[in-house]
């Protein structure tokens, strides 16, 4: 299920001009870096994916009576945050792999791939003071201080027990969702759109990165590395309690359940042979699953009312290929 390329198909075509444009302008801010930071940079931008945030950005934009440079621009800062946090996600989670390339701290060590996602990070924020609405600046600094402390609420809560089906949709909501709804939100605000549609629409692109997620943490348990193009099983192995291993925590039998604290503590493998060999661990999945195709249709209602158009038709498409990606992860 090579995920990358169905993304890259029947949602964003409508847009695949602009997003040519968007690669066009990330080009141009590599080249903006110090001629000896430049090629570290390039490593980077030029390996980061599906653009899924700037697509985002430009089809509100369309859909709002027409995309201009500042929903391109938006998109990109979006996307370079973007790029940020995955070099510092990477750290943190030990992964030696990204879309079958090695990950920039595998190839030149911590330290550097630290400073290198700082200086995407504070590149980002430079570009964000350039728009003439200081609210703008304002959003995106918001939204990027979120998705750091989601990264250190999910740090802090590792290998934590007691972590809820709340803590969790929160730390997720902070550290994926938010570029989303910032991608969605501050998209319409540049349309002009009134509170009430700006909210809708940051409430789409905040659903649909938490689902976005859930599907990554699902991914990570029954996905394999060579479909997937990124090192897996890295969310058990660093702690992290995601909503599959939730739900099958509350649906095992005590004895089952003392074992998994066991293993999760003891930090021992909880491979898919181990997980498969408890009787809830496919409903486990399957629950998740199922909570995440409920907050698609959710998705479906925040865009009630807006304009009736090609640009909302993709993004209602959007909601239907996600929930597509979502079943191949059941088993």
């Amino acid at each position: 299920m090579p995920a990358a390329t169905q993304t890259d198909t029947l949602p964003f075509d409508l847009v695949r001009p602009e997003l040519e444009k968007v690669e066009a302008s990330i080009r141009d801010q590599v080249r903006a870096f110090d001629p000896a930071v430049e090629p570290y940079v390039s490593y980077v931008c030029n390996s980061a994916g599906k653009r899924i945030r700037p697509a985002l950005a430009i089809l509100v934009g369309g859909t709002l009576g027409g995309v201009s440079a500042d929903h391109r621009k938006i998109g990109m800062i979006v996307e370079l945050i973007h790029m940020a946090t995955l070099v510092h996600d990477d750290i943190i989670d030990g992964a030696a792999t990204r879309r079958m390339i090695p990950t920039a701290h595998a190839k030149w060590g911590s330290g550097l791939a630290v400073l290198l996602g700082d200086a995407l990070f504070s590149h980002a924020l430079a570009l964000a003071t350039e728009f003439d609405d200081i609210t703008i600046c304002r959003k995106v600094g918001n939204a990027s201080r979120e998705v750091c402390e989601g990264e250190i609420v999910q740090t802090q809560r590792r290998f934590d027990l007691t972590l809820s089906r709340k803590d969790y949709f929160r730390i997720i909501e902070m550290k994926t969702g938010a570029l989303f709804a910032a991608a969605t939100g501050i998209s319409a605000a540049l349309s002009g759109a009134d509170a009430g549609t700006e909210r809708r629409l940051h409430d789409y692109g905040m659903r649909l990165g938490t689902v976005y997620q859930i599907y990554d943490d699902c991914l990570d348990l029954v996905g394999t590395e060579d479909a997937v193009g990124k090192t897996l099983r890295t969310d058990l192995e660093k702690g992290k309690l995601t909503l599959p291993i939730l739900n099958l925590l509350e649906s095992a039998t005590s004895t089952q359940r003392t074992k998994l604290h066991q293993r999760i503590l003891n930090q021992e493998p909880l491979d898919l042979p181990v997980l498969l060999g408890i009787a809830e661990y496919e409903g486990a999945v399957e629950a998740a699953i199922d909570t995440a195709q409920d907050m698609l249709t959710e998705c479906r209602d925040d865009l009630a009312g807006l304009p009736d158009n090609e640009h909302r038709a993709a993004l209602l498409q959007i909601t239907r290929f996600v929930g597509g990606l979502l079943e191949t992860c059941r088993r």
